[in-house]
């Protein structure tokens, strides 16, 4: 099975679905989205941001680690005194984030929530995901899946039984505007969301309104494609969270061990 990183664990969540939940950030991302407020979830690789904003310019790093080239061995953070370094990326056994997940129960029932898989893309690693949803199901946990849809049929063949909605990302429907927008089409995405609606299963659309791309004639387009389809759907302002942390990631010169 092919063993994702996480890149970030949110737990008591009020912005992942319904009620209170725990959000699993998967890393490795298929689309390249240009206003990624997660930039961090693309690269399915572990990942050294530097925040220089932060950086007070102690030297404390360079004294530990002397090599130019990083290799996210993670011992710079550890000695950062104004937190201005951080690896985003980690291996959790299914175990392990299962006792993560299970910490909240009392909340996820009190308020109808549970657990939700996002990323990234974590639709990416199905086996995983569905070995993971089935554990959480037998735990009486509910799952949320947040996905841009953009896999095969067959991924969400493996986690159907175990998904109790779908939060499902729409960014566009015209094709075109998808392509320049996420560089990738959205024939699939599309095909993927209608077998899932055929199906009966519940599903949250999420649309990040994002100025100038998909704000005008476009969102009425959405709007519409999900009022045909009898779809819940849900607005998401633009914000620049995603900005520095770019900026952090591309400061940083990566030598990953499978590349030497």
């Amino acid at each position: 099975m092919k063993k994702p990183l996480i890149f970030d664990i949110k737990r008591s969540s009020l912005a992942d679905g319904p009620g209170i939940r725990t959000a699993i950030f998967f890393k490795g991302c298929n689309l390249d989205c240009f206003w990624c407020h997660n930039p961090e979830g693309k690269s399915p690789l572990a990942e050294l941001a530097v925040f220089k904003n932060r950086c007070a310019g102690c030297g404390a790093c360079r004294k530990k680690c002397e090599k130019d080239v990083c290799t996210v061995c993670g011992e710079c953070t550890a000695v950062c005194p104004e937190n201005a370094r951080r690896i985003y990326g980690r291996e959790y056994t299914v175990s392990e984030l299962i006792e993560i997940i299970n910490s909240d129960k009392l909340y996820y029932s009190s308020t109808g929530g549970g657990v939700t898989f996002s990323g990234g893309e974590c639709m990416l690693y199905p086996d995983y995901i569905s070995e993971l949803a089935e554990r959480c199901k037998s735990c009486g946990i509910s799952v949320a899946v947040d996905t841009a849809g953009c896999v095969p049929y067959e991924s969400f063949c493996r986690v159907l039984p175990y998904t109790d909605v779908f939060l499902y990302d729409i960014k566009a429907i015209d094709p075109e505007l998808h392509r320049k927008g996420t560089g990738k089409s959205n024939v699939l995405i599309l095909e993927n969301l209608d077998r899932l609606v055929a199906l009966g299963k519940k599903i949250i659309i999420r649309v990040p309104v994002i100025p100038g791309f998909n704000d005008g004639e476009e969102l009425i387009r959405i709007q519409e494609y999900c009022r045909t389809r009898s779809l819940e759907y849900e607005l998401l302002p633009y914000h620049e969270f995603g900005i520095d942390k770019k900026a952090a990631l591309t400061a940083v010169k990566i030598k990953h061990k499978n590349n030497e």
